[in-house]
């Protein structure tokens, strides 16, 4: 099956085209410098002119916070990106996988949501992700739309690498420790997306089990790395009010030079974007348990250090 995959060169991109490859795919590469989702007739022309089988849709605006002060470019990548890859893979006949994200939901359940659960996106980035996945079911034939929350890789800044590297310079962390929802490795959101392709075509959860907050995140990550850090948990609110850092990060897929762990940049920073309190996904598929896949990670990053 030949497989053109936007945002490659991102964070899960790294991860799931290799992934493809060994599942016995051809794999094409696209990034912006290639591929430009912003421009319906570019993108048209290039997918009727490589016509690819599938199409797995990484590229994304994903700085939350960006997304409250440029709206309109948020919703040109995520929204109208979305919009045109659907228009054009309808045409040529190709499956669509669009990777979406657990800000689609407010945050106020108290359960796993589950992919029929109603949405009502509170942030920008929330919105844009949103009105993607709607473009997608009006105008793709064939299409999966994948949601996923809290991912990290390792070819990309992410919440552990943050965590870590402040608790080695002896910094005071404040992680917020009422936002909940599920850790992912990218690793394993790619298996997961190999296992939607069994399945009816329509809209699905793959996360890493369970669930947890930010502050007990950094707690396993700590414990499993037998790193002694100053940890301590504070409300969000409290966060906002008292040092005016940033939250929680946002699923980074396609720009690695953008960072994933938001709440450790500086308190300089004023930051408007509201997260979900509550966005754990009840999965559509088997996955592991958050804790054994951040074992993996940090397991596979040693190994390189040495």
């Amino acid at each position: 099956m030949k497989v053109l995959v936007t945002g490659a060169k991102g964070m899960l991109g790294k991860d799931l085209c290799p992934i493809f490859e060994d599942a016995g795919m051809f794999v094409m590469e696209t990034d912006k410098e290639n591929l430009d989702i912003t421009d319906q007739k570019a993108t048209e022309d290039f997918i009727l002119n490589t016509k690819p089988q599938m199409i797995v849709h990484l590229a994304a605006y994903t700085n939350v916070d960006g997304a409250e002060k440029e709206p309109e470019i948020a919703d040109s990548i995520n929204h109208k990106g979305a919009k045109n890859l659907a228009l054009a893979a309808k045409k040529a006949d190709s499956l669509l996988v669009y990777v979406s994200t657990d800000y689609v939901f407010d945050g106020t359940k108290t359960t796993p949501y589950l992919p029929s659960d109603q949405t009502n996106p509170i942030s920008q980035y929330g919105k844009t992700k949103f009105l993607g996945e709607e473009a997608v079911r009006q105008n793709a034939e064939k299409y999966y739309i994948a949601r996923t929350s809290w991912l990290y890789g390792l070819h990309g800044k992410n919440f552990i690498e943050t965590m870590l590297n402040l608790a080695n310079q002896g910094k005071e962390l404040k992680v917020v420790n009422d936002q909940t929802g599920s850790p992912t490795y990218t690793v394993d959101l790619a298996l997961g997306i190999l296992k939607l392709l069994n399945k009816p075509f329509g809209t699905y959860h793959i996360s890493g089990e369970g669930e947890t907050t930010w502050y007990d995140f950094a707690k396993e990550i700590f414990a499993q790395e037998g790193v002694e850090a100053n940890l301590t948990p504070v409300s969000t609110e409290d966060y906002v009010k008292n040092l005016g850092g940033a939250l929680a990060p946002a699923p980074n897929m396609n720009k690695t030079k953008d960072v994933a762990a938001d709440m450790a940049k500086s308190t300089e920073q004023k930051l408007i974007a509201q997260r979900p309190k509550y966005s754990t996904l009840q999965n559509s598929v088997p996955m592991r348990n958050w804790k054994d896949a951040l074992k993996s990670y940090l397991e596979y990053r040693r190994s390189l250090a040495q």
